[in-house]
């Protein structure tokens, strides 16, 4: 795997084995032309961020800061190498659950990428109706910030009354959905 753009474009990263389904490139390359000139001097934060190519992608492309979220210790440890060997500035890496960090977070970001485990069983968690519904989401993005998801294709759109869905793409057998809090629900 390796970051497609920017200052580091081409560097080559790792991923942590307990990762099952990294985010493709060709699904970043479509997400970051999504995002355009949005990603320039933004806020970041990567949750569940498994080997932190999409928040080193954002970094990469001109992100001020990316805030990584992993409750992996395999994860976490991939990531700081991937932070060394890159050399990209601004970053911030987490231990932790990601409800559990978004308790105690105090940061606004301008983006925010999810690309949990995807929920293949009845019993499986679905994290992104989770993260919706907790209502520690909005609070952490700007008003005019995106929340980006990524879902198995057969997933539903989540839905919730804060938050507006403004696009959805099918990029294989993943979708990425991209919401924006509804006027005046975020913070700033």
């Amino acid at each position: 795997m390796r970051i497609i753009a920017g200052s580091a474009g081409r560097m080559a990263i790792k991923v942590p084995q307990a990762v099952a389904r990294p985010t493709t490139d060709f699904v970043r390359q479509a997400m970051f032309s999504i995002l355009g000139e949005r990603i320039l001097g933004a806020r970041v934060a990567d949750l569940f961020a498994g080997s932190g190519a999409l928040g080193l992608e954002a970094l990469s492309r001109g992100s001020c800061t990316c805030t990584f979220v992993d409750e992996s210790h395999q994860s976490v440890k991939i990531i700081r190498q991937n932070c060394d060997a890159t050399r990209l500035q601004g970053h911030r890496i987490i231990h932790a659950e990601v409800l559990s960090f978004l308790k105690k977070d105090t940061q606004c970001y301008d983006l925010i990428f999810a690309d949990p485990p995807y929920a293949k069983h009845p019993l499986d968690t679905e994290h992104i109706g989770k993260l919706l519904n907790s209502e520690l989401l909005l609070p952490r993005l700007t008003d005019n910030g995106i929340f980006y998801a990524e879902v198995a294709k057969s997933t539903k759109s989540p839905e919730h009354p804060h938050w507006n869905l403004i696009d959805r793409r099918h990029y294989g057998s993943s979708a990425i959905l991209l919401y924006q809090p509804k006027t005046g629900d975020g913070a700033d």
